[in-house]
């Protein structure tokens, strides 16, 4: 995977709109009740190239806004927060073995967790494509 500058000016700002976003740069997508977790494409080209993950078990009952894990990168180590609450059904076995998923298809191959919401209306508290976009210009 290259880093250079035009691509990642390329691939900036490209956040699907059917996602919510968190000020932490996680996103959710929900599918058949379903909400599907990862990182953004503007965490992820921040992080640089993804080495490894901590993510929850199954059976994990996660709170809005509460760390869930840490990813970690050639340049550091972050927290992962969860955007909605919930209990852990499913995490993407694939990102553990192969990190650099998370960089290279961060909104789809890339995802980290699927949530049985506990609250949707949490989503009300989490940003549109176009608010998320306003706050990554300002950083």
């Amino acid at each position: 995977m290259t880093n250079s500058l035009p691509e990642r000016s390329s691939r900036s700002q490209v956040n699907p709109k059917n996602l919510k976003y968190s000020k932490d740069h996680e996103w959710v997508r929900m599918e058949d009740g379903v909400a599907v977790i990862g990182i953004t494409d503007y965490a992820q080209d921040q992080l640089g190239d993804v080495v490894y993950l901590d993510l929850p078990p199954v059976g994990t009952s996660l709170d809005q806004y509460a760390k869930f894990g840490e990813i970690e990168s050639v340049k550091s180590v972050s927290e992962l927060f969860s955007p909605i609450s919930g209990e852990v059904i499913e995490r993407n076995e694939a990102i553990l073995e192969n990190p650099e998923l998370v960089n290279g298809s961060p909104y789809d191959d890339g995802w980290m967790l699927k949530v049985r919401p506990s609250d949707l209306s949490e989503l009300d508290r989490l940003m549109s494509a176009e608010q998320y976009e306003e706050m990554t210009k300002a950083e």
